[in-house]
């Protein structure tokens, strides 16, 4: 267990029903994310990476294998190594096909609130908020609600709000299914911004092939399994 390596996923597999309705929705999915690392992860629907990524994000365990994050068995098999909840909060950011920004709190409250949660004063939570909203170009929106918002401005506060806490691991799930190409495109190289400069492993999974060429590395998954893909792009 290398602490180079922001996340760890080792043969991870997921395992639903058993006999005839045994169905084996992941097979001994391994990859390595270095700090720092922006990583793409394609596949059909139904190839299992939804399953992985709630794995890796301590959601919905494996049947077996283990999960590290940051050098530190978090997972083995279904078997938790630490407080799951606490540790989430404290090291692993979400980005969702959806901003799911909550619709009566403002951009800058929507950010505020995942401070709070973790034990921030309201003062040094609304300071911090209104920084990553600078960072990601909206602090102009901060009074803003949701509704007042574009797709593309909502992902940004979504994603203020998964950098909020400063986590190593970021994981997206179709983070730009729902934006037109150029705002796409400059989600996509948020992450990579993101990844590169605070020093976090992150992984997105898509069917968005129009930005790969921002992605440090590329992964594809069929029927449950990761293989590095034909078009990925090697790490510095």
């Amino acid at each position: 267990m290398n602490n180079d390596f922001a996340i760890e996923t080792v043969k991870l597999t997921k395992v639903y029903g058993s006999g005839n309705t045994e169905v084996v929705a992941m097979r001994e999915a391994s990859m390595r994310v270095r700090r720092g690392e922006v990583v793409a992860l394609l596949g059909p629907s139904g190839s299992g990476k939804s399953t992985f990524l709630t794995a890796v994000g301590l959601i919905n365990p494996p049947t077996s294998g283990q999960v590290v994050i940051g050098g530190r068995l978090v997972l083995d098999g279904p078997h938790a190594r630490t407080n799951l909840s606490k540790f989430r909060r404290q090291h692993m950011g979400f980005i969702f096909q959806k901003s799911n920004l909550i619709p009566f709190l403002n951009a800058c409250e929507n950010v505020q609130i995942a401070l709070q949660l973790n034990g921030r004063t309201r003062s040094v939570a609304r300071r911090r908020a209104m920084e990553l909203l600078d960072y990601l170009g909206v602090a102009d929106r901060a009074r803003n609600y949701p509704s007042m918002l574009s797709g593309g401005q909502q992902q940004r506060v979504a994603v203020a709000r998964a950098l909020a806490n400063q986590p190593s691991v970021i994981l997206a799930d179709e983070p730009t299914a729902a934006l037109d190409s150029h705002r796409g495109r400059q989600v996509m190289e948020l992450f990579a911004k993101v990844a590169h400069e605070n020093g976090a492993g992150v992984i997105v999974v898509t069917h968005d092939q129009r930005a790969l060429d921002v992605f440090d590395t590329i992964y594809e998954m069929e029927d449950g399994v990761i293989r590095p893909s034909q078009a990925a792009v090697p790490a510095e």
